[in-house]
């Protein structure tokens, strides 16, 4: 049934997932040149992970372990996980208040069966977790086909990860850049091509 919330039938296997997270989360750093500060989007269906339809079987536990893999890179970084939640509520996101200091926050606190058990997991994990319609993101890692970039900042580039998989799970990644303005007699600064930090320490 779809909506329906299930529990993990491998515990080994969470661990396995975990894992698989924190190792696309290194290899998107290293990547996208991410940097103190910056915002990574997340969209995650823990149906796809356990080789399930997307939305039709929905694991919390998966979603935890996948918010644990991830924010042990992430945070010790600096950087701030944006979780985008499901069809349901919009795809809108949830992430810590103060990465998005002034932005406009909406009242909604994801479910499993309404925002995913992603973005539920993210919701209980954060210190101080707001809700918003939208946000322009520094990377993103889509895990299982969830269509992140509606929140993504322009320019868009796809990165490769070798860690391409997660369970069951297709996973896409992508970086952005600055726009390109000026044509041909224009000058640019080449460190900002690999993204918005560039290769530049802090």
């Amino acid at each position: 049934m779809a909506g329906t919330t299930h529990s993990i039938e491998d515990r080994g296997a969470a661990e396995k997932y975990r894992e698989q997270a924190a190792e696309a989360a290194r290899q998107l750093v290293a990547a996208a040149h991410l940097r103190k500060g910056n915002i990574v989007v997340i969209g995650c269906s823990t149906s796809e992970v356990t080789g399930h339809s997307v939305g039709s079987w929905s694991v919390p536990e998966i979603g935890s372990a996948l918010y644990d893999g991830l924010n042990s890179v992430f945070a010790p970084l600096g950087i701030f996980i944006a979780a985008q939640c499901c069809e349901h509520l919009n795809r809108a996101l949830i992430v810590e208040r103060e990465a998005v200091p002034g932005a406009e926050i909406v009242n909604v606190v994801p479910q499993p069966k309404a925002g995913g058990s992603f973005a539920t997991a993210a919701y209980a994990a954060m210190r101080d977790p707001v809700a918003l319609e939208e946000i322009k993101a520094d990377a993103g890692i889509d895990i299982g086909g969830t269509l992140i970039g509606m929140h993504l900042k322009r320019v868009a580039v796809p990165v490769r990860l070798d860690q391409d998989r997660i369970g069951d799970a297709t996973v896409l990644a992508a970086r952005v850049r600055p726009k390109f303005i000026g044509g041909e007699r224009a000058a640019y600064d080449e460190s900002l091509k690999e993204g918005y930090g560039g290769d530049r320490e802090p």
